[in-house]
């Protein structure tokens, strides 16, 4: 490998800082220089990076395509540019690495060779990974109900503004459940509010997995009340579901002894189904539901209202 950086001084002075300085000849793809500082970091000894093809081997297997592809590309074009890699170290391990990039061109503008810093950004990669990790938590926590950790109200708005629009656009049915746990109130009179809190994560973990379909969406909507979102769904197949919900947890026997309808706790829901249309407002269908649901509480609990009565 030649040594082509003559001054000493300026040799000095790259060779005492942590980033890693190169030259690599475009023509040839033969280092012209490397930093001895690469040998502390990766393992490798400095001698051994003799081409560009040292380079591309010495990298992880998921970065090494895009990153040989975008550096080839911005060096043809004459633009300075830098990548974040993972390079492999002799032992087998990994450092994360943000290649520097300037592009030495001759008169006619086409690359002549790259200079460059390799700068060990590992320290910021673990600290970026933990704030991303910090927020998909926060997004977790936002979008989950802290007592059943099934989905809040603030999820459900979200999902049901998509599933509207997608409806809306594709001009299938759209349909929505709304449930009430019946005498809820009485419930916890008597069970106590710790019980009654172990109760809404009881019904939350029994129906959470009515829906059969990736799509299928159930939330807390608020209190003692759930939400089932389905979409691409009839009146029919959305009541047959709403059936499967007051069977699964009539099954599960929880006991109710103040309830005025059974010896176990029942369910009340309110079923709608909708081919939106850009006259129609979501708001006003689930107020809809919301009445039905009411409207099953007034015929006497323990049963499903698909329609006004």
């Amino acid at each position: 490998m030649s040594q082509d950086i003559d001054s000493t001084v300026y040799k000095t002075l790259l060779e005492s800082t942590k980033a890693i300085p190169w030259k690599l000849d475009w023509v040839t793809m033969k280092f012209a220089y490397i930093g001895p500082q690469i040998e502390s970091l990766l393992g490798w000894p400095q001698a051994s990076w003799e081409t560009s093809e040292d380079w591309s081997s010495r990298m992880h297997q998921d970065d090494r395509a895009w990153v040989i592809d975008y550096c080839i590309g911005k060096s043809l074009a004459g633009e300075d540019h830098e990548a974040d890699y993972r390079a492999m170290k002799k032992d087998g391990g990994y450092v994360w690495i943000r290649d520097v990039v300037h592009v030495v061109r001759n008169e006619d503008g086409t690359a002549n060779s790259l200079v460059g810093f390799m700068f060990d950004i590992s320290e910021r990669k673990k600290t970026e990974e933990k704030l991303l990790c910090l927020q998909k938590e926060l997004e977790d926590f936002s979008f989950k109900d802290g007592l059943t950790g099934i989905a809040n109200r603030r999820m459900f708005d979200s999902v049901m503004e998509l599933e509207w629009t997608n409806a809306k656009r594709s001009k299938q049915p759209l349909s929505l459940i709304m449930l009430d746990i019946d005498y809820f109130k009485q419930y916890n009179d008597f069970y106590g509010h710790i019980q009654g809190d172990e109760c809404l994560k009881r019904v939350g973990q029994i129906l959470h997995g009515v829906g059969t379909r990736a799509r299928d969406f159930f939330a807390r909507f608020g209190g003692e009340e759930f939400a089932l979102i389905l979409s691409e769904t009839d009146e029919q197949s959305a009541k047959k579901v709403a059936e499967r919900c007051r069977n699964l947890l009539f099954k599960a026997q929880i006991p109710h002894e103040k309830s005025l309808v059974s010896q176990v706790l029942t369910i009340s829901l309110g079923v709608g189904t909708i081919i939106p249309t850009h006259q129609d407002d979501p708001r006003k269908f689930i107020e809809e539901v919301d009445k039905r649901l009411y409207l099953a509480k007034k015929k006497g609990r323990n049963c499903t209202v698909e329609a006004d009565l």
